[in-house]
């Protein structure tokens, strides 16, 4: 399939999603995920959020995520240790005004991944220490992705791709759940080291549930 193919797709689901829009509650989502590699073993990560309370700009969280990472096996298991700076503006109900919170994380993480054919399947452990302006939390966390190339046998050049994933969060005090996220997607491989996605994910909370537009790039970079 040829990226305009693919690009007539994106936007017969973007006009999907804008009119699910018309009738409910969505976000946006806009998400940078960078892997550099700069040795046979290191990584550098870095990942950039922007989201929204709605389609259009309304400012709900900005997110920078950072950290250095370790391959204990080619290509299959990374341990990671990074820090994340989080600014959220959230509306409280009967007040129109946003309330705004920064916080600062430390977080470990081990990557894990699999092929059983066409699926590449990651699962991600992530430890988090969540230092809030008037608290500190910790919360661990679990994600299980799976992509799934339509017309290649990987995720190289041309590829156009499913993507799926579910990911809990547990807090390690009382009111352990603390949120799950189901997301599916399209995606499209401009290389073998960069690729698009476009998808719909719902987040459930423990009194509400929200829906968001998302849109992904993925860049790897080899430095060595």
């Amino acid at each position: 399939m040829k990226f305009k193919n693919f690009l007539t797709c994106l936007l017969v689901l973007i006009g999907g999603f804008l009119s699910f829009a018309q009738n409910s509650s969505l976000g946006l989502w806009t998400i940078y995920f960078g892997n550099q590699t700069f040795s046979k073993n290191w990584n550098w990560w870095t990942e950039t959020q922007y989201r929204s309370h709605e389609i259009i700009p309304d400012t709900n969280q900005f997110l920078v995520r950072t950290g250095i990472g370790y391959n204990l096996t080619e290509n299959n298991n990374n341990i990671l240790l990074g820090y994340a700076f989080i600014h959220s503006e959230n509306y409280q109900t009967g007040n129109p005004d946003k309330i705004k919170t920064q916080e600062h994380r430390i977080y470990q993480q081990f990557i894990t991944r699999q092929q059983f054919n066409r699926f590449f399947i990651q699962h991600r452990y992530r430890l988090e220490q969540r230092f809030l302006q008037d608290d500190f939390r910790m919360r661990l966390r679990y994600f299980l992705a799976l992509n799934y190339p339509l017309n290649k046998e990987k995720l190289e050049k041309n590829a156009v791709y499913l993507s799926a994933y579910n990911e809990i969060f547990l807090n390690t005090e009382p009111k352990i759940f603390d949120r799950n996220r189901i997301y599916g997607g399209l995606g499209y491989s401009f290389s073998k080291n960069t690729r698009l996605e476009l998808g719909y994910m719902n987040q459930s909370l423990e009194n509400k549930n929200t829906n968001q537009m998302m849109i992904t790039l993925i860049n790897n970079i080899n430095l060595q």
